[in-house]
């Protein structure tokens, strides 16, 4: 089976063409390939596939083999392949995925595309739809109490559930023991992404996330552009900023539509068969 390995402001992915090859089990080729130790070594699986509805679809799989809706950095490299391979040739294409329709537009420099843009729909706020198991019509300011320390969380989804809380010194916090903790937490039904925060100016976030599923990951695009929505609901922001990962920054603007736009690069690392 062939496959090529490509990341998004770190956010490694293992990326198989589906026009091209079949896989049966991908939730367990998932576990397998991405082990770092034993496999290719990714935060998970990604497979390009034919549709009806887009120029291609995307499923993508985290390293334990579940299967989530969207990944930001994952469908940016997805575009990527998918114009670079001749799946398709246009610089705006349409991906489908399980969080909807998304729209790309291409950087493409000499037949190669370096950066993308994606436009990542709306928040969605209600808790009910995040999911998050209260009522209401936002989760916002909201006490949790994990690790014998007192949180305030802010929650939404952008094609995924994610939980912020802004904090300081998020570079030195012991994110393998707390993101467990929250991920499995009782009040998020479908587990949850979780980012911590420091703002560094008006324009500029820090962020680290525990990625459900997958664990700590250098880079997450729908957790940025929650953070980012959720910065300048609050007035930490305005509604353009970079935020920084340990993988690289990506560009989130919140337009007054609604909708939210991110851009970060794509980038191959090698090609192999597995």
């Amino acid at each position: 089976m062939n496959f090529v390995k490509m990341h998004g402001a770190g956010n490694d992915y293992i990326y198989i063409n589906g026009f091209a090859e079949k896989v049966d089990d991908p939730h367990a080729l998932a576990r397998r390939i991405s082990d770092r130790h034993k496999g290719v070594g990714s935060d998970g699986l990604v497979l390009i596939l034919p549709s009806d509805k887009a120029h291609v679809r995307m499923r993508m799989f985290n390293s334990d083999g579940s299967e989530a809706q969207m990944c930001g950095n994952a469908i940016r490299c997805v575009g990527k392949y998918a114009f670079e391979r001749g799946l398709a040739r246009e610089e705006c294409l349409k991906v489908e995925t399980l969080a909807g329709i998304k729209t790309l537009w291409l950087t493409v420099e000499n037949g190669i595309v370096p950066l993308v843009t994606v436009d990542m729909g709306k928040p969605e706020w209600q808790p009910a739809r995040i999911p998050v198991a209260a009522a209401g019509e936002s989760f916002l300011r909201r006490p949790l109490s994990v690790c014998g320390r007192t949180w305030e969380i802010h929650c939404v989804s952008m094609g995924n559930p994610h939980a912020v809380t802004f904090t300081t010194g998020v570079d030195a916090l012991p994110l393998a023991e707390l993101g467990p903790h929250f991920e499995q937490h009782a009040l998020f039904p479908q587990r949850i992404n979780t980012e911590w925060v420091e703002v560094i100016n008006d324009h500029t976030l820090f962020m680290r996330v525990w990625e459900r599923g997958a664990g700590e990951t250098l880079a997450c695009g729908t957790g940025a552009c929650a953070v980012a929505v959720v910065a300048a609901r609050l007035g930490l922001t305005g509604r353009s900023v970079t935020v920084r990962l340990r993988g690289g920054d990506l560009h989130i603007q919140w337009h007054d539509n609604d909708h939210v736009h991110m851009r970060g690069e794509a980038v191959t690392v090698f090609e192999g068969s597995f």
